[in-house]
């Protein structure tokens, strides 16, 4: 928790570097607060969750620089919910870490920038697959995705931007050997001998490279009211590269004054190496067979609540 605790600082750390009196004029710096009594609804959720009435605390900023050929992009997305759904324990609805940095240098013809893109993502706290809060099915670093990319950016004003890359580095990060052993998230998972003993460890880690595309789109549509959207594609050149992940947000922000505010969030993930726990009915009386496998991830949050934007 204590390494947590120090995101925020490394990333106001990074995106002050070389801001002399002279130069701060070239960054531009905002971001949200809030908390919020949120409806969720959570579909096929791999991270864990469950339907609810809860609390969300967010924390979105971003710091940019620009000046003459140069462009740099930084952004923080914090999420963490708790909910309590009858008798039972607390327990969470929401976990997100998202930290990005993207520099560009002016390239050609009009907006095109020669880029270099990192982006981290993970989530704070365990997760279970509700109702059984027994079994632990992702925790911080399991997973975790370190992204890493090169190539070109579009980006014709401040609230659009098209990245393509050629070149992309995915790591996916599992730090927990029972569920490397289980080949969660798309590490190997262990070899066991015809005993059932295990004789070889899953991996913890599992790198893949090929293409990526991100889109980011943020701006007020009317009075009060912004849209943000972020399209992130990937394809593994050498494994399955018919299967593309997907991961799709959108965010849509309203003011009603100075302090309060609504929301409706929606992500949408695809990705062929994460499988999901399902139960599919078999017959009239209700029982199902369980299984696991890729299947499309949907979450929507509702809130309404406090929020704070500098």
């Amino acid at each position: 928790m204590k390494t947590l605790a120090l995101l925020p600082a490394i990333f106001m750390a990074l995106s002050s570097i070389a801001q002399t009196p002279d130069t701060l004029k070239n960054w531009k710096k905002g971001g949200l607060i809030s908390v919020n009594f949120a409806q969720a609804s959570f579909t096929n959720w791999a991270a864990g969750g469950e339907n609810s009435v809860s609390g969300i605390a967010l924390l979105n900023a971003f710091s940019n620089y620009k000046k003459g050929k140069d462009i740099w992009d930084n952004s923080i997305d914090l999420a963490y919910g708790m909910l309590q759904s009858g008798t039972r324990a607390l327990r969470k609805n929401d976990d997100k870490i998202d930290l990005s940095s993207k520099y560009g240098r002016y390239a050609f013809y009009d907006h095109w920038y020669y880029s270099a893109l990192i982006n981290f993502k993970s989530q704070f706290a365990d997760g279970y697959n509700f109702p059984n809060d027994s079994v632990v099915i992702s925790r911080f670093m399991a997973p975790g995705y370190l992204l890493g990319a090169i190539g070109l950016d579009y980006k014709p004003n401040d609230y659009f931007s098209l990245f393509l890359s050629p070149v992309t580095s995915k790591t996916t990060f599992v730090n927990d050997q029972r569920l490397a052993d289980a080949g969660a998230f798309g590490v190997d998972k262990a070899e066991f001998d015809i005993n059932g003993v295990k004789i070889k460890d899953g991996k913890l880690v599992r790198t893949e490279v090929g293409g990526y595309l991100r889109m980011t789109f943020k701006k007020d549509i009317m009075k009060n009211v912004n849209f943000g959207t972020k399209l992130e594609l990937f394809n593994n050149y050498f494994e399955n590269p018919e299967n593309i992940d997907v991961n799709w947000e959108v965010l849509i922000g309203m003011k009603v004054n100075k302090y309060l505010s609504a929301s409706i969030s929606t992500q949408m993930i695809y990705d062929h190496d994460i499988p999901v726990p399902f139960e599919r009915k078999v017959n009239g009386n209700g029982t199902g067979q369980k299984g696991a496998g890729p299947r499309l991830q949907f979450k929507e949050v509702l809130s309404i609540g406090f929020s704070y934007k500098f």
